[in-house]
């Protein structure tokens, strides 16, 4: 018998809690692993589900339905969190070049992907390989980049990408898995009536489907927005941590409303997000994006080990060759052809810049989610097509995942990021200006050893002063001495 076989994972069951705390402390010992061999660490989590799942351990988990749920719920905060710290400045110069990648090109990679699997494998991809529609549900469940995935690889790395490619592909990966989901969504009910019917009518129908979820989720995401905006403006809560927990009911709102209204949800709360993020006050939002991030972590966290619970490896052998050619043709052809030409129109931007845009086509929750939707609705060969999906999620955080940095680095695309400055707790708003931290060296005492001799210009102030554990307030006269931690305020001054 396996380690694990006499659990089951079950909501309503007393050892639940026993089992997620154990997965989880695991799971956030193994990210040091994971940062040392340049491994994302949410790999590192879903590997860790395969590990004591049915196959592995012998945990057991087979609700599609609970885990349909949990994950469009973890999806929802991972998303409301990008949205929060998406910049208006930083995404302006890019808006055109991401709103193309996340619609035209995710239709792109959509079609040529199925196309490809249509004609090269779909004889081995089961009952659903046998028809065009299900193989372009297949593309489709696979046709965004992970947000999760991307905005963990990327801002996970002490560094900064040239031509803001950071910012373009963070507003792509945010901003597409919503069109993967509709696509998915209409491919489903489409495949359910043909097998009723017979009848390819709702073909025109789904195009029509899918502007009115885009345009409604839009629209509602905006007006929300600007309506949270204006009221987290006039209300004065007695703590900071509630204007966190306001927000979460707006974004938990947002998705709501336009779901019951057949618009999508996760593109109105994404619209919704970027709105207050850019409009909340500089020393609240770093309390509120403090709060939201933890909940990402926690989510990715048990989003990934939910989903490593329901592989079956021991399934893998029939679908491991069909799903290999995919998986290579969407990264190869795919996904680069689809970026360039969504891209062709943008002179500004260089050759190797696209290039580098077309290897950030990261898989990971989102495509192995939309997979548990054909599998719900129960269509045949359903499974066959979420053992692909999760074969080549695996496969792309393996391949592109452990490489996106190497890959900057070598195309001259990275430069670091300025060292994190160790305020030691001490927080001032943006207004006021920026803090520094210095070390004193025995060069800066060579005119004197006061604080007063260091002569620092205009507009410069130090606020405190750090000595072994002692935080000392500064003065003129103090005596500085080699060690010694400054944190510095710089800023405008009237004198």
């Amino acid at each position: 018998m396996l380690p694990l076989s006499i659990f089951s994972v079950n909501l309503l069951s007393d050892n639940l809690l026993l089992l997620a705390s154990v997965l989880v402390f695991f799971a956030i010992l193994i990210t040091k692993v994971g940062a040392r061999f340049g491994a994302p660490s949410l790999l590192l989590f879903l590997l860790l589900g395969m590990i004591v799942g049915a196959d592995g351990l012998g945990l057991k988990f087979e609700d599609y339905e609970v885990a349909e749920s949990i994950g469009h719920f973890a999806m929802t905060i991972i998303l409301l969190t990008g949205g929060l710290e998406t910049s208006f400045v930083e995404t302006r110069p890019v808006m055109h070049k991401g709103i193309l990648l996340s619609t035209l090109g995710v239709l792109l990679t959509a079609i040529l992907t199925g196309t490809f699997a249509y004609l090269a494998c779909g004889k081995w991809i089961g009952a659903l390989g046998a028809s065009f529609l299900g193989c372009f549900l297949l593309a489709s469940v696979m046709s965004s980049t992970d947000s999760a995935s991307v905005f963990s690889v990327l801002r996970g790395k002490r560094s900064k990408l040239r031509e803001n490619l950071g910012p373009m592909l963070e507003l792509e990966s945010g901003s597409n898995d919503p069109m993967a989901y509709v696509l998915t969504i209409i491919l489903v009910q489409i495949l359910t009536s043909v097998k009723k019917t017979g009848s390819w009518a709702m073909v025109w129908t789904g195009a029509w489907v899918l502007v009115a979820q885009i345009a409604i989720g839009l629209v509602i995401g905006i007006g929300l927005g600007f309506g949270a905006k204006w009221l987290l403006k006039k209300v004065s809560l007695p703590s900071n941590a509630l204007y966190s927990v306001l927000i979460l009911s707006v974004a938990f709102f947002a998705n709501g409303l336009t779901s019951i209204l057949y618009g999508n949800g996760l593109l109105a709360l994404y619209v919704a997000a970027i709105i207050i993020g850019n409009n909340l006050d500089s020393t609240r939002k770093r309390d509120i994006l403090k709060f939201f991030d933890g909940m990402t972590w926690l989510m990715q966290l048990l989003m990934f080990l939910m989903l490593g619970l329901l592989a079956r490896p021991s399934q893998f052998s029939t679908i491991a060759w069909p799903a290999l050619a995919i998986g290579v043709f969407m990264m190869l052809v795919a996904r680069p052809v689809s970026v360039f030409l969504c891209l062709l129109p943008f002179r500004d931007m260089s050759f190797k810049a696209k290039g580098f845009a077309s290897w950030v086509g990261l898989k990971g929750a989102g495509p192995i989610l939309f997979a548990l939707c054909p599998v719900v609705a129960g269509l045949e060969g359903s499974t066959e097509i979420f053992n692909i999906v999760f074969f080549i999620t695996l496969t792309s955080l393996i391949v592109q995942g452990m490489t996106l940095s190497p890959a900057a680095r070598w195309l001259k695309l990275s430069y670091d990021e300025d060292p994190e400055v160790e305020s030691f707790g001490l927080e001032i708003p943006d207004e006021m200006g920026m803090l520094r931290d210095h070390t004193v060296s025995e060069h800066d005492l060579e005119h004197g050893e006061t604080l007063r001799d260091l002569h620092l210009p205009h507009g410069i102030r130090v606020m405190m002063v750090k000595r072994g554990e002692r935080f000392l307030v500064p003065h003129g006269s103090m005596a500085l001495q080699p060690g010694d931690h400054l944190i510095i305020i710089m800023g405008d001054s009237d004198d």
